[in-house]
């Protein structure tokens, strides 16, 4: 009996085991993303189309480099926009009666550090082959991380040529601010956060090192892009055109020269 209780207990330690989880991370940050996603989303949502309300418009988006951070959610956005004020998009260029243009001045983020304490440093060795350090004693350590998002947009006459609107630059930011005091965080807050957060975790609403930063609301337009919305009228049928697209390869768009976008009362 006690030869089979043996037995057993040996099966089981050959039976025991641990298993290990692969964790990955992308190239980018989440919060990289979020700090540049958001300073577009704001920078967009400044941005009033209601002077292409009811226009057929095709957005141009050849002066946006390809090497520009998060090109394809910035178009995405500004055509949400161009849609959220009336404006009817059009797939081709040649379909459209005016043109809008976009041109991105900087889209990225920054970063500066702040250390009060000790930084780390490298000594010469005691000891042959033996390096030497001291690692970095921080009795207060902040880092502030910020999202810059600067679009300009224009739009003109596609047969004329004319200006016929134009947003000015539009500039804005995000930011996140990340403090460690005694070794202890990092406490994170900004306008990326819901509140304060420890280590990823949610703290109640407190003040660390200053008055708290206030989320911004944005500058509200009709729709905010980052909101929701739903359109009542998105079947209603397109309003006629001066001349039937069809034929605007064929006969031009004489038809149109002389329909200003803007009327004057």
């Amino acid at each position: 009996m006690a030869r089979s209780n043996f037995a057993g207990v040996v099966c089981l330690l050959i039976a025991t085991g641990c298993g290990t989880t692969r964790t990955t991370d992308t190239t980018r940050t989440a919060t990289e993303m979020l700090l540049v996603s958001q300073a577009v989303d704001r920078a967009v949502g400044q941005i009033d189309f209601s002077a292409l309300q009811d226009k057929a418009v095709y957005l141009d988006t050849a002066q946006i480099d390809d090497n520009v951070v998060d090109k394809g959610y910035m178009i995405s956005s500004l055509r949400q926009q161009l849609l959220a004020h009336g404006a009817h998009l059009r797939d081709e260029k040649r379909s459209s009666v005016y043109v809008v243009e976009v041109r991105s001045g900087a889209i990225g983020t920054d970063r500066h550090t702040l250390l009060f304490g000790t930084p780390a440093l490298s000594i010469p060795s005691v000891l042959p082959g033996i390096p030497t350090s001291i690692p970095e004693i921080a009795l207060m350590k902040k880092t502030d991380q910020k999202g810059v998002a600067k679009i300009a947009v224009f739009a003109y006459n596609r047969v004329t040529g004319r200006a016929v609107w134009q947003s000015g630059v539009v500039e804005e930011s995000s930011r996140i601010k990340d403090t460690w005091v005694f070794g202890a965080g990092p406490f994170s807050r900004g306008s990326i956060r819901r509140g304060t957060t420890l280590a990823g975790e949610s703290l109640p609403s407190v003040t660390v090192f200053g008055s708290r930063e206030p989320i911004d609301p944005g500058h509200p337009t009709t729709v905010q892009p980052a909101n929701g919305f739903e359109w009542v009228n998105g079947d209603v049928p397109s309003p006629p055109q001066p001349v039937p697209f069809g034929l605007l390869s064929i006969t031009g768009a004489a038809a149109i020269v002389n329909h200003p976008l803007i009327r004057g009362s």
